[in-house]
């Protein structure tokens, strides 16, 4: 009898995937978070699909004994700050992130010692480090919100992000004293291109996250986090869309919203630069085989822990 030595066709490894981490899943009592940035299959295969807000939440919420943190590596540090008696697994712990890259502890905590009167608001991509050397955190869907609810005569620091920051500003009016990093995928949209983009599809109505940077958010009649995007692009009349945000997100709009179009808003050139490169070293098959192994495992000094907790309970209870 003949057998065929030619791989399996990528659907049926992928129902096998599928079948073989569901079995882990009841087997470990995991429940399986991913962000929206996510390749589709991990984003199908998730019990809770979000921002790092509703991520948060979630985490904080969760009966599971093992949590599977489908982004990356400071979104499954706030999942174990959180969670420190649960096993928290990352399917790739070289999976970082650019902008929590930007901010180094050191020279935080010295900026943080120039401006001793302030208090300091931290957006959640950052380190658990930075975490712990703040009095909030926040996310691209609260930090308007917590902002606002400061007293006006607390000066302030926000820190990493200086995109979401200025926005932060213009929307609330307040000034603050901004730590210089950004997001290399947010930072890479271009206004030319944007621009060129509205040209030949006049009918498209752009968005964006307020990460990227002030000459793209022009452009769009709407900013706000991913999960806001993803409401809206639902709720407008509009039949397409120019979406300036990594383009992992257009996997749920197109299922939200099957009937509309969504244009991903290019890079500076014809790289595939708006993908987070981070985010995308996380594979289907990586999920699989960190639940196999149990590895690799998140863990944290405890004196970390408990000092980054403080400030992640306040955004929480903030955002209830």
């Amino acid at each position: 009898m003949f057998v065929s030595t030619l791989p399996a066709p990528k659907a049926d490894l992928h129902r096998d995937l599928f079948a073989a981490i569901a079995d882990l899943k009841r087997e470990l009592n995991a429940v399986i978070l991913a962000h929206y940035y996510q390749e589709p299959d991990i984003q199908d295969i998730a019990d809770y699909i979000g921002d790092s807000l509703g991520l948060s939440q979630q985490a904080a919420k969760t009966n599971a004994d093992v949590i599977v943190f489908a982004g990356v590596h400071f979104m499954a540090e706030t999942a174990k700050i959180l969670n420190p008696d649960k096993l928290v697994l990352l399917p790739d712990l070289a999976a970082g992130c650019s902008l929590a890259d930007s901010c180094p502890p050191d020279k935080f905590a010295q900026f943080k010692a120039e401006h001793p009167e302030h208090l300091v608001i931290s957006y959640i991509n950052c380190t658990a480090e930075i975490k712990a050397m703040s009095d909030i955190i926040c996310t691209s869907a609260n930090a308007v919100k917590i902002v606002q609810q400061v007293p006006e005569s607390q000066p302030i620091i926000f820190a990493p992000d200086r995109n979401l920051g200025r926005y932060v500003m213009q929307q609330t009016g307040r000034e603050m004293v901004l730590w210089q990093g950004s997001c290399i995928v947010h930072e890479t949209f271009s206004e030319k291109k944007m621009v060129q983009l509205k040209i030949q599809h006049p009918e498209a109505e752009a968005i964006a996250h307020p990460e990227c940077e002030p000459a793209v958010l022009r452009h769009a009649s709407y900013v706000g986090s991913t999960t806001a995007l993803l409401k809206y692009i639902q709720q407008s009349p509009s039949q397409s869309f120019i979406v300036a945000t990594e383009p992992g997100i257009i996997h749920q709009m197109q299922k939200a919203a099957p009937h509309k179009q969504f244009i991903p808003a290019p890079p500076m050139n014809s790289c595939a630069c708006n993908e987070c490169p981070h985010m995308r070293l996380n594979t289907l098959e990586k999920l699989y085989w960190c639940m196999e192994n149990r590895e690799p495992e998140i863990t944290l000094p405890e004196t970390t822990r408990v000092a980054a907790l403080k400030p992640i309970q306040r955004m929480l209870e903030i955002s209830v």
